[in-house]
This record gives structure tokens, sequence and C-alpha cells, in this order.
């Protein structure tokens, strides 16, 4: 009876196992962003550099090409461990807030009222979609 016990113990937990690294392998795998995300995160990098708005992140206001910077090594860091897989979650994750702080990002360009930077990059985004022809979230390959 024991040896019975001990084998249906044993192929329950290689079951649960081969499920949890299946599903582990299928998230990492889900969040690989597409040649096509990439590109469009690069847009967004591209045309937040050459704004040349003000960004304003952890109590102070902050010049363009320094911001692209800072949010170019949140998007590697967050690449490296696979949690991008749309420019969306690019904007969420990198570009609305800080990571430490949580302090919501602004944009000020010239003289016009501050906005939150999420929504800035989003209606540039849909901007450069739409002139690719292009709507609605893009993830995956």
């Amino acid at each position: 009876m024991h040896r019975v016990i001990a084998g249906a113990f044993r192929s329950t937990l290689i079951g649960a196992l081969t499920a949890s690294l299946y599903s582990i392998s299928s998230v990492a795998g889900a969040a690989t962003p597409s040649a096509n995300t990439q590109a469009e995160i690069a847009h967004l990098l591209s045309y937040l550099e050459t704004s040349r708005c003000e960004f304003y992140r952890n109590g102070s206001w902050h010049g363009s090409d320094e911001v692209r910077a800072h949010l170019e090594r949140k998007k590697n860091y967050l690449m490296n461990r696979s949690l991008i897989g749309s420019a969306e979650d690019f904007i969420d994750m990198a570009a609305t807030a800080s990571s430490v702080s949580g302090e919501k990002y602004q944009v000020r360009c010239r003289s016009n009222p501050s906005v939150p930077s999420g929504e800035w990059l989003r209606a540039e985004l849909e901007r450069f979609r739409a002139a690719r022809g292009q709507q609605g979230k893009t993830a995956g390959p």
C-alpha cells in the first residue's frame, strides 16, 4: 500500500512540476515583443527625444534627451525580464511613473500646461499607428 501512495504522490508531483514549468515558459514567451512592437517603442523614444519637451520626474524637470536615456534603461531592464509584450506595456511599466517613488511623470511642451506622460505617449502611439494604417494593441509576432 505504501508503494501505491508513493507512486500516486510522485505522479502528482511530476504533473504539477511539468504544468508549472509549462506555464512559466508560456508567460515568458508571450511577453517577448514582436519586431513591430519594438519599432513602436523605438519610435516613442525617438519622438520623446526630438520633442524637446520637458519631463517632470522625481521632483524636478528634465530635458528630453536625459529622459529618453532614463526610459531606455527602464525598457532594457523590463525587456531583459520578458515583461514587455506591447508598446502599451512599455508606456505603463516604464514611461508613466517612477518605479522608485510611484510619482506620475508629467510632460510640458513649450508654454502648454503639463500632461501625464502616459496620455502624451499613448496619443503619439495612436498617431503613429494611424500613419502606418494600424489600429489597436499589437502584441505578439
